[in-house]
């Protein structure tokens, strides 16, 4: 190989220890191959604070700037970079009409983790969901659900949302069913009323006994008659006639 004499590659070929560049600056010569490197990182990053050991996995958020990447906690984000962390907290009012104490027993059935908060913490009534989510009684028609938004919590959230919205859709079928039953009642009330002024009407002494019977007294005769199946009993063959035509 033939180099110019006077030339930065004539002095290089020469091995010498160090070198002037052009600009002035010396430059040393001295690496050679397989040479050990050492290379010093500060430990200002949290990441850096504890050496890992072999095979451990480190986590944190790979931040790309230019051509640079750069593996940080997220807490030192806001110190070595211009971007933030922030937290997003939710709230969402769901309308629910039904008695809060129903609401959340029937979510403890359902769901693993449901506990009461004490009212001094939550300033009402309320129950945290799996620790993420806490759900607040607004007034008779409205409940609320508060969490800090992460993908784990807004599944929770989606969850008791379907539950509140199922659970709603069956207290109309519980009144119904109620109103249903008040109303036979009463009917069967007012039945009874109307069979009892009857028959007063034809046998005259005619009082409540037990078991539901009606007790009949018809010139010194007793008789006693089951409303339910018509069934007369009394030792006066024509009492239990006269007792039967009537009911």
């Amino acid at each position: 190989m033939h180099v110019v004499e006077g030339t930065l590659a004539k002095t290089i070929i020469n091995e010498p220890k160090e070198v002037t560049l052009m600009n002035g600056i010396t430059a040393s010569l001295n690496m050679q191959n397989c040479q050990s490197v050492e290379m010093y990182f500060n430990s200002e990053k949290r990441l850096a604070e504890k050496t890992p050991e072999v095979g451990e996995t480190v986590s944190g958020l790979l931040v790309k700037k230019a051509f640079t990447y750069q593996i940080m906690a997220p807490d030192d984000l806001h110190v070595f970079s211009q971007l933030s962390i922030e937290n997003i907290s939710q709230r969402i009012t769901i309308a629910y009409t039904g008695a809060f104490g129903v609401l959340e027993h029937r979510l403890k059935q359902i769901l693993e983790s449901v506990e009461s908060l004490p009212d001094e913490e939550s300033e009402g009534l309320a129950f945290r969901v799996h620790e993420r989510l806490t759900v607040k009684y607004e007034s008779e028609k409205h409940i609320s659900l508060h969490w800090r938004s992460d993908p784990i919590s807004d599944m929770v959230s989606d969850s008791v949302v379907a539950l509140v919205l199922n659970i709603s859709c069956e207290i109309p079928k519980v009144f119904v069913e109620s109103e249903e039953a008040t109303k036979t009642e009463e009917n069967s009330k007012k039945a009874e009323k109307v069979v009892h002024a009857l028959l007063v009407s034809l046998l005259g002494d005619v009082k409540f006994g037990e078991n539901g019977k009606l007790v009949i007294s018809v010139d010194g005769n007793v008789g006693h008659l089951d409303k339910q199946s018509g069934n007369v009993e009394s030792e006066n063959e024509g009492l239990k006639e006269r007792v039967r035509v009537a009911f």
